[in-house]
């Protein structure tokens, strides 16, 4: 080329094209720098977060409301149709979860044939890993 004809040869930079400045830090903490300055710490919610997710504080509230409910009883209508849409929602959350649940044993039972009829040797060595995980007594708890 000539280099002495630079000024000849414009370049054109169309939308989405030509140099490109990009950040490549990656920022992990997005979620948290989304709540507002007055509604809270980020960095204390992020700590909280860590302790039990807001769905595991949201179930845990849930649980001890319904069980405090039935026992006092609800003092009007409009309080016995909340708790009710709150045992709804509850049971609903349930599901979720159980098909979920129901859903990963599926796969995992389909991947495990899969490598019993493929994998040789390696399904035998994971066979003698996993033996003592399922004859293990079921962890009692929710999530």
């Amino acid at each position: 080329m000539f280099p002495w004809l630079w000024f000849w040869a414009p370049q054109f930079h169309f939308p989405w094209s030509g140099d490109v400045a990009q950040r490549v830090e990656p920022n992990t903490h997005w979620f948290f720098q989304g709540i507002n300055p007055w509604a809270g710490n980020a960095r204390i919610e992020e700590k909280a977060f860590a302790v039990a997710s807001y769905g595991k504080q949201l179930g845990l509230i849930t649980e001890v409301l319904i069980a405090q409910a039935e026992q006092v009883g609800s003092a009007t209508p409009e309080a016995a149709e909340s708790l009710a849409k709150l045992k709804a929602i509850a049971r609903e959350i349930e599901a979720i979860k159980s098909g979920e649940y129901e859903q990963t044993a599926i796969d995992l039972e389909a991947r495990l044939q899969d490598l019993q009829r493929r994998g040789g040797p390696r399904y035998a060595q994971l066979s003698e890993r996993l033996l003592p995980l399922l004859q293990a007594r079921p962890a009692t708890g929710s999530s």
